[in-house]
């Protein structure tokens, strides 16, 4: 795709950078739709293509570095929205064409605002900033080698050195201003004395309930169910009014007297609900909020302080597996009694894939052929290994289900009745999360 019109000529005192592009296809633009319009028309479409790529490989680099900055895909996309603009800021005043513009870009005091309300610490904020700079200038020297003739790119290395440390400087001054500014009108709201109280609740720091309860305006000697709401397709909002009101008629048809709901970043919060018993059998299914991308995931009712608690754990672990799971396997409400099992099995998901590839060896392939074998077995398992009532519920013949059991059985290389529970469990993890715990390196026959 050719570039808009490019920069005009005699603005560019680096022209060699109008030349950059991504390595691979770039990713969609996490920053706003002006300030990728304005770098567009400074420095070109391929440069700004090129810094959405390493603007998304620094997010990536800080938040293995630093977990805290993460949390989640919206947490990820707030954090590259700000390592993004701040490349595509350093890229305009290295070529010359906007010098004065402020280091700091709007889309980065996002990031501030959110590190505040989630108390991620100042220092950890700083050390990103570090770890972003040195990625980004890695970026921009690896680019120069590439594109700059030998003879001049020493001065150049210079220059990129000059520039982005002039950028950095002050970038992590404005930052940590803003930073003070926000924590300071934070600190001094009503809202953070609640997410105080309910982050220390869960850390198991406040144990008092009539303190609590003195915060949070909320009844917290019942029993408790507590839940998670998001956006699917993820939407990074900082507007969470949809979930609120999703979240209160979720809790007010579970019966709930009392409601608790805290907006944890963008696009995500969490709730509470108390009464003095809940009804197990209530459903959620038919009580899907006219926002068909929303999605709630639930805990289990548990008595006092202690339950609200756990409740939001198993709400939050519920989501966790929800997300991870294949795409349509669940409705738009999920509640842990349904994927308890999943769910603890799945804490490290890496151990969980290398337990389902280890128990299922070839039938962990990404085949149709061993999509049947696994749907089959699993079926066969479930059914307390009845042939006849696997064929009902797959709609095929009992011969079919005994074929598939004993090739199954072939291919494993063993009698599957001296490890069914193990064999289960790896079927039960395939079926649920699909291609994020199977392989495509083995092809049974």
């Amino acid at each position: 795709m050719p570039d808009p019109t490019p920069p005009a000529p005699g603005t560019w005192t680096r022209p060699w950078l109008r030349n950059l592009r991504a390595h691979a296809t770039a990713p969609k633009p996490a920053s706003t739709a002006a300030t990728v319009a304005d770098a567009i028309d400074r420095v070109g479409l391929g440069p700004v293509e090129w810094a959405c790529e390493v603007g998304h490989a620094m997010a990536t680099r800080i938040i293995v570095e630093i977990p805290e900055l993460g949390g989640g895909t919206e947490q990820f996309d707030t954090l590259r929205m700000g390592t993004e603009s701040s490349t595509l800021r350093s890229l305009i005043w290295i070529s010359g064409t906007a010098e004065s513009s402020p280091a700091i870009t709007d889309e980065a005091l996002v990031g501030v605002r959110e590190f505040v309300r989630r108390g991620v610490s100042l220092d950890r904020v700083l050390r990103g900033i570090r770890l972003g700079h040195a990625q980004m200038a890695k970026a921009f020297m690896a680019a120069c080698r590439e594109l700059v003739p030998a003879a001049e790119r020493t001065d150049q290395m210079q220059t990129i050195t000059d520039v982005l440390f002039d950028y950095i400087d002050d970038f992590s001054g404005e930052m940590a201003g803003e930073y003070i500014s926000e924590r300071d009108r934070w600190m001094a709201s009503a809202a953070a004395a609640r997410d105080e109280a309910v982050r220390q609740i869960l850390n198991g720091d406040l144990t008092d309930t009539t303190a609590a309860h003195h915060v949070l305006g909320y009844d917290l000697t019942r029993h408790n169910i507590a839940a998670t709401l998001w956006y699917e397709p993820t939407r990074n909002r900082s507007d969470t009014s949809e979930l609120q009101t999703a979240a209160q008629d979720v809790l007010t048809r579970l019966g709930a007297t009392h409601r608790l709901v805290v907006p944890v970043g963008a696009g995500r919060l969490w709730a509470w609900g108390s009464r003095r018993e809940f009804d197990p059998a209530i459903s959620l299914d038919d009580a899907r909020p006219a926002q068909q991308d929303i999605r709630i995931a639930t805990g289990t009712p548990a008595f006092g302080i202690d339950g609200f608690r756990r409740s939001h754990h198993e709400a939050v672990a519920t989501e966790r597996t929800a997300r991870a799971s294949t795409p349509d396997k669940d409705g738009w409400a999920t509640t842990y009694a349904d994927l308890a099992i999943p769910a603890m099995l799945t804490t490290d998901l890496a151990v969980a894939r290398d337990f389902v590839q280890r128990e299922l060896g070839p039938l962990a392939a990404e085949t149709t052929h061993a999509a049947d074998l696994r749907s089959t077995l699993l079926s066969y398992f479930d059914e307390e290994s009845s042939p006849f009532a696997a064929a009902r519920r797959l709609h095929v013949s009992r011969n079919t289900v005994a074929y598939r059991v004993k090739r199954a059985s072939e291919l494993l290389g063993y009698d599957i009745t001296t490890r069914r529970y193990q064999l289960h469990t790896a079927l039960i993890l395939a079926d649920r999360f699909g291609t994020t715990v199977l392989h495509t390196t083995t092809n049974p026959s």
